[in-house]
Formats: C-alpha cells, structure tokens, sequence
C-alpha cells in the first residue's frame, strides 16, 4: 500500500469516527492485525504464497483490495464471467467487514471453504477456487500427507514454518550465486571485445 493511499484510508476512518462520535453512535473498533500464516494453518506457507501471487496479480490499483471491478476482470481472466449482481453476492459471502471489496484475508477465506467443501462448485466462489487452486504437482497432496503427519504438524507447527522459510532463503541465496556466476561471465566476454 502507497503512503498516499494509506494515508488516505487513515483519514477517511478518522473521519467516520468523528461523524459516528459527533451523532452520538458507539464507534466499533474496525481494525486488526492480522498473520494469514497463524490464521489460515490448514494452508502451507507455498500455497498461501501463491495465492497471493494471484491476489496482487489481479489488484491492479495496488490499494491490497480486490474492487468490484478487479474481481469481475479475474473472473472474465479466468473463463468463468459473472454478472454485477453475481459479482456482489461473491464479495458479501466472504466480505466481513461489509466494505463491499475483499482484502487478502478474506480472499483467503474462499479457499478455506471450497476445502472444507461449503461452496457451490457451480456458485462464483466455487468456479473461482477451483479456477485458482494451488497446483497439486507442485505443491503435493496435502490431504495424504496430512493424514498421515496429523499429530507430528500438530507438536511442530513453527518447525514446518522455519523450515519453508530456510527453504525460501536457500532459494534466494541459490538465485545470488547464479547471479553473480552469470555476471562474471558476461565480465568476461564484455573483456574480449575492449
């Protein structure tokens, strides 16, 4: 999120409270700090990852909200239109905090249901999870292996967690030193032509 535009939600919801406060209404608090990795455990930190690949690839303005707009592009993107007042039943099923757009958390929350199979397959939500769904040859069967490492994932929890972040970090040091091979050598041509 931009400064401005951070700036911008700040005043907004000072504003609202300062209208609700001058009128005499009790101000609920709106917001929380929120750690998808904590929230949404039954997800590996891969999935939620990609997940979020297809979340910023579709929020075109930035702003960390899907709009209206943003999610009817999504669906026309992913061969599975909808109309505007099928568009809106989407974002109210999963939409929270009713400000009629959806933020990651609550697009996270489609995925969570179509696994715990509460969505339509036919409904928008269902076509859009089943259309945006985690690889399985890439990330690997995680009902199997679940099952099968219930009680162990349950005991390490931040084991499984460090051990995706020093795979993520072996990644990015694997990238640097291939980087740095691939300039060296570019050095060494650039050295035959002067």
């Amino acid at each position: 999120m931009s400064a401005d535009s951070e700036l911008n939600s700040v005043l907004i919801r000072r504003q609202e409270i300062n209208d609700a406060l001058d009128n005499g209404h009790e101000v609920q608090l709106k917001y929380k700090v929120v750690n998808v990795y904590t929230e949404f455990h039954e997800f590996t930190r891969k999935e939620i990852k990609q997940y979020e690949t297809t979340f910023k690839k579709f929020n075109t303005n930035n702003d960390s909200y899907l709009t209206l707009d943003e999610l009817k592009r999504m669906m026309e993107v992913l061969g599975a239109p909808q109309t505007h007042i099928g568009l809106k039943g989407m974002i109210a099923e999963v939409d929270e905090d009713d400000d009629g757009r959806l933020s990651f958390r609550e697009f996270l929350l489609v995925y969570r249901k179509a696994r715990a199979g509460e969505l339509d397959a036919d409904s928008g939500l269902g076509q859009l999870a089943k259309l945006t769904e985690v690889d399985v040859d890439k990330v690997g069967v995680n009902g199997a292996k679940e099952f099968f490492e219930a009680k162990i994932n349950e005991l390490s929890k931040k084991s499984k967690f460090e051990n995706e972040i020093r795979e993520e970090q072996e990644q990015r040091k694997q990238m640097e030193e291939e980087k740095a091979i691939r300039r060296q050598q570019f050095l060494e041509t650039a050295a035959l032509f002067k």
